[in-house]
């Protein structure tokens, strides 16, 4: 390896201790709390060499959001090639769970940090670039897919058709209820016993299918019999 090789990698690594040490540090203590300076002495070194990798801290948080983000999507598209959008966006939300349960820190930053709009401040160049509305980067993008798909094949009540965001983020919180209280629960919890994330997961997850789904589509999902059907809506950039 030559001298530049290894620059490259010292630098990478270098970077990659602010990232992790910023993360463990915005999801214990909050944004707010935490300086660039205690990031920097969290890893002993100067804050002037942090500024060197991220012109703020804002910008720091930007690149975690953009970075953890896209390790769950890598996670979810696992499910791409599932036809059924019902069993596409059950696992999607097993997935989510299991996410929170094994990057407690992750999930944290990511759904259960307080943005404010210097976070997420972005042109249309930079959200392009990130991949907003592209399914195969952007989770959220990939569960509307699932959704404007179910009602595409008639699967959603009729009174919810019109509204495929409606749909997606009762789907989302739904599951979003299940993860949050995994990574906050005390461990030996006193006051209940705790059901577990995965059967609590799936238990919730089916209710809220069975509160947007018709009922005909349920029947179907409980006995097993759902079809693997033709997707009908194509691959790319979700309609919102």
């Amino acid at each position: 390896m030559g001298v530049k090789e290894r620059r490259e990698r010292a630098k990478d690594a270098t970077r990659q201790k602010i990232l992790d040490a910023a993360r463990e540090l915005f999801a214990r203590d909050g944004y707010e709390a935490v300086s660039m300076r205690r990031i920097a002495d969290a890893i002993e070194y100067s804050p002037t060499a942090i500024y060197v990798y991220f012109k703020d801290k804002a910008d720091l948080m930007k690149e975690l959001c953009h970075l953890d983000f896209e390790a769950f999507t890598v996670q979810a598209q696992q499910f791409a090639d599932v036809a059924d959008p019902i069993q596409r966006i059950r696992l999607l939300a097993q997935s989510y769970i299991r996410f929170a349960a094994e990057h407690p820190n992750h999930f944290r930053l990511m759904f259960m940090t307080r943005l404010t709009p210097e976070m997420v401040e972005m042109d249309e160049d930079e959200m392009k670039e990130r991949g907003r509305g592209d399914p195969s980067r952007d989770g959220y993008a990939f569960l509307m897919q699932c959704v404007q798909e179910a009602i595409a094949q008639g699967l959603v009540r009729e009174d919810l058709q019109h509204d495929p965001e409606m749909v997606a983020q009762i789907l989302w919180a739904g599951g979003h209820g299940v993860a949050s209280l995994q990574v906050t629960r005390l461990e030996n919890e006193p006051w209940f016993t705790w059901k577990g994330a995965d059967a609590l997961g799936e238990a919730t997850l089916l209710a809220v299918l069975r509160g947007v789904m018709r009922d005909e589509a349920m029947t179907r999902l409980d006995s097993g019999v759902l079809p693997a059907a033709t997707r009908t809506v194509p691959d790319g950039k979700v309609n919102t």
